[in-house]
């Protein structure tokens, strides 16, 4: 799934299914509308024809979420100017369930059914276009029949200027700007861009890669050669932990705009969209989401737990699983990395206490119920914390298997056995698969208790004895930092947004809405005046008076804040100088993914 910098919390629900069972249909084809006049009103035209036998109601449905996004999006809510005709003649239909359209057709024959569709969100699940482009993902447009099986084959024809570029991960029909896919599972799993945009490809271990990025003139020259350069590097290192690159060509569909906050991206079957802002152009964050997004073609790609085999799309699907398909995979993106040499080892361990962080920074909770909830968008912090916390209990399972066998296994064996094992059997994973193939590639060992404390438990990973396994030590470093305790923006001004109760800004008085001043002795539109307030009076006796001054409604007035003082805590993991040598084996193994 997405790994956000920033997060935007919505309030979803899942739809209720209620439509009846669909006739049959035979003939679907999809043609996609984007042209310089769409995109006026930042839409698409979606046409959808096929051929019925008689007269029996066709119920079709628009998915009401993406997979890999975990999160109801209703993309029906999107849908304007629906109409139906039947021989060039309009024909009844009504609405079955809000996501599902019932169509009454007059007789055998080809039915036409007609949408415009809103392109105007940023979101890797939506729709989202400008004067120049479009970014579409086809649960957002492809109606299904209900209750029918999902195995047709189809094929989406797109419309657009002579001059503009279409790139997808969809199969080339023969004729131009047409596409085909064997079943609905494909052809929803294919996002387009269409538009102006630099494309490109190369080969990697025998196969096409290929780069589209919008706006054209964005990713080039330096940037653009260093994004290719390493991608050649860490995509090789990924293929070898499965030994399989499942794929014919896979594209990488990337939208820099200067008003998105942050980055975040969104794998499918052979390719993925990133969204970042342009500031991360040669940013190290770049090529781990990619790496990220990247492995995601074998873990959740393919190899799935069982309780989203296959996927349904009216409805969520929630699963304790999350920890291992989202975290185990941003292990693994650090792994790329710092085994293909995109970072170095001071990098990787960096990383890793980074999440540490993360998760010591948010309320406890069970990595299987944060993946559980991560449907409804936890305001507590914790919305998305099987990413770094699934990470963490990914490295401490590798630590662990490869201390019970020499390093002579590890969780390469894991991922590959269990891909194997499942995926090319046509299944999905369940938790005895997990854990027995965990087992198995320790020698036996069994997990049960390590599951029962920290997966489904809430304990404390047990860092000290794991990574000593390793060679490694995490050192916790305690602070006592002087806080005001707001949220402040700064522009050329600072303004309160919110303020913690409590705090020393609550006590003396501040609200949110106040525009700072001045804090003692510092101004508070120089943009350090933080960092010089927590320098200067770090050494203060708590309780201090400080002078706040602050406007508010058009006067200015002056506050007497006690000083006050919270305790950070921070985490590093250094390399232990004094780790025996089958500890330091471990630590190369891990890094290097040579036993």
């Amino acid at each position: 799934m997405r790994r956000l910098l920033t997060l935007l919390a919505a309030a979803t629900f899942p739809t209720v299914a209620l439509a009846q069972q669909s006739a049959p249909v035979t003939d679907l084809r999809y043609d996609l509308t984007f042209t310089s006049t769409t995109a006026l009103a930042q839409s698409l035209t979606v046409t959808t024809r096929f051929t019925v036998a008689g007269t029996d109601p066709v119920v079709l449905s628009l998915p009401s979420w993406t997979p890999g996004a975990y999160e109801v999006s209703n993309f029906a809510r999107r849908v304007s100017s629906f109409r139906v005709t039947q021989g060039g003649a309009p024909i009844t239909w009504d609405k079955a369930d809000p996501d599902t359209w019932r169509i009454r057709p007059t007789g055998k024959g080809e039915v036409t059914i007609t949408f415009d569709f809103q392109a105007n969100q940023l979101d890797n699940a939506m729709a989202w276009s400008r004067p120049d482009f479009l970014m579409v993902n086809g649960t957002n447009v492809f109606l299904y029949p209900e209750g029918r099986s999902l195995d047709f084959a189809a094929q989406v024809t797109v419309t657009t200027e002579p001059g503009w570029r279409v790139a997808t991960g969809m199969t080339p029909a023969g004729a131009p700007r047409t596409y085909r896919a064997g079943n609905y599972h494909d052809l929803v799993d294919m996002p387009f861009f269409v538009g102006q945009f630099d494309f490109d490809s190369t080969q990697v271990e025998g196969k096409w890669v290929r780069l589209a990025s919008y706006p054209s003139g964005t990713l080039t020259g330096a940037s653009r050669a260093e994004f290719w350069d390493q991608l050649k590097r860490y995509l090789p290192v990924e293929i070898a932990v499965f030994g399989v690159a499942p794929y014919d060509s896979y594209t990488n569909l990337l939208i820099f705009d200067r008003d998105y906050g942050g980055g975040s991206a969104l794998e499918h079957q052979n390719s993925h969209v990133g969204i970042y802002t342009p500031l991360l152009i040669g940013n190290p964050v770049l090529p781990s989401i990619t790496a990220h997004e990247i492995f995601h073609l074998w873990n959740v790609k393919r190899l799935r737990p069982a309780d989203m085999v296959p996927y349904t799309y009216d409805h969520w699907m929630p699963t304790p699983w999350l920890w291992v398909s989202e975290g185990i995979t941003d292990y693994y993106a650090d792994l790329a990395l710092v085994r293909a040499g995109v970072i170095d080892s001071t990098e990787f361990l960096a990383l890793t206490a980074g999440k540490m962080q993360e998760v010591a920074d948010v309320p406890v909770v069970s990595l299987e119920d944060a993946s559980i909830s991560a449907w409804i968008g936890m305001t507590d912090g914790t919305g998305s914390i099987y990413y770094p916390k699934g990470s963490l209990a990914g490295m401490l399972l590798d630590i662990r298997i490869r201390a019970a066998t020499g390093n002579r296994k590890s969780l390469d064996d894991v991922m590959r056995g269990l891909y194997q094992s499942t995926y090319e059997k046509g299944r999905g994973f369940t938790a005895r698969d997990w854990w027995g193939a965990v087992s198995a590639a320790a020698g036996g060992a069994s997990f049960d208790d390590f599951n029962a404390r920290y997966i489904d438990g809430r304990e404390p990973f047990p860092y000290a004895a794991d990574f000593a396994m390793a060679g490694l030590s995490a050192v916790v470093d305690s602070n006592r930092v002087a806080r005001l305790g707001i949220q402040s923006s700064n522009d050329s001004t600072t303004i309160v947004m919110a303020v913690t109760p409590g705090s020393a800004f609550a006590d003396a008085g501040g609200l949110a809405g106040d525009e700072l001043v001045s804090v003692g002795t510092f101004d508070a539109t120089d943009q350090g005046w933080a960092a010089h307030f927590r320098a200067k009076y770090g050494s203060q006796p708590e309780g201090t008076i400080i002078p706040v001054v602050v406007r508010r409604a058009g006067e200015q007035r002056t506050l007497q804040m006690p000083l006050r003082f919270i305790t950070i805590i921070s985490y590093r993991l250094v390399v232990d100088p004094n780790a025996s040598p089958s500890a330091v084996k471990i630590r190369q193994g891990i890094m290097t993914g040579k036993n």
